[in-house]
Order: structure tokens, then C-alpha cells, then sequence
């Protein structure tokens, strides 16, 4: 299930509800309903600042008509969430693979196991 993606203005808490895009060719920002995935050249706002937004002189805004609201959980969180506790809870799933040539004896995906400090 997703998380609640927040506003991308530093220090603003609340959760976004619209996405902010630019096109630059045309002078023009456009704040519409919050976009399904974050994109790296969009920035998630929440209400306050998505109503508020101003742009340098010379360029538009374009907004969406109507109300902002925060997205419902689809059909397909709830499935993928369902799948994933599923899977991990097969009684029938492979025991995980250890590398004996890495400290503490093993190691799952990026995260590895690290012996214990010895306190002198």
C-alpha cells in the first residue's frame, strides 16, 4: 500500500494532494490532481500551497478545476498488500540463502549481518 506522500515545500508537513509540473518551453506551471507516482521533475504539494502558488513574471499557471483531495487506496494497493503478507507468510517458501565469506555469516539483499561488538 502506498504511503502518504507529503507537500515537497521544506518544512510543510501536510500531504499532498496536487502535483506541480513546469513547461518550460511555454512559460507555463501546471498544478493538477496528485499524479499516481512521484516523478523526479514534479513536485507534490498539498492544498494550501497548490491554491497559493504564484510564477515569475511572464509565465502562466494552469490549475485544475475543482476541489483537491487525498487519494483513495485502489483496488490494486490493497492487492499487492494482500500478495506481499501472503508470500511471506508461505509455509512452503525457500529458507534464505546465507554467504558464509560475509561477517556474521550471512547476508539478504543490501542489508548484511554484523557480528556483535566485543565490549573490553
Amino acid at each position: 500500500m502506498r504511503s502518504v506522500r507529503r507537500c515537497s515545500r521544506t518544512g510543510c508537513l501536510n500531504p499532498a494532494v496536487a502535483t506541480l509540473t513546469y513547461a518550460y518551453a511555454e512559460s507555463t506551471a501546471v498544478v493538477g490532481p496528485l499524479a499516481t507516482y512521484s516523478e523526479p521533475h514534479s513536485y507534490d504539494l498539498c492544498e494550501d500551497h497548490a491554491v497559493r502558488l504564484t510564477v515569475p513574471r511572464g509565465w502562466e499557471v494552469v490549475r485544475h478545476d475543482g476541489s483537491f483531495a487525498l487519494p483513495e487506496p485502489s483496488v490494486d494497493d490493497l492487492t499487492a498488500l494482500a500478495e506481499a503478507v501472503r508470500e511471506a507468510g508461505r509455509a512452503d517458501r525457500p529458507a534464505e540463502q546465507t554467504d558464509p565469506g560475509q561477517p556474521g555469516g550471512g547476508r539478504r539483499g543490501h542489508l548484511r549481518v554484523l557480528p556483535d561488538p566485543v565490549n573490553d
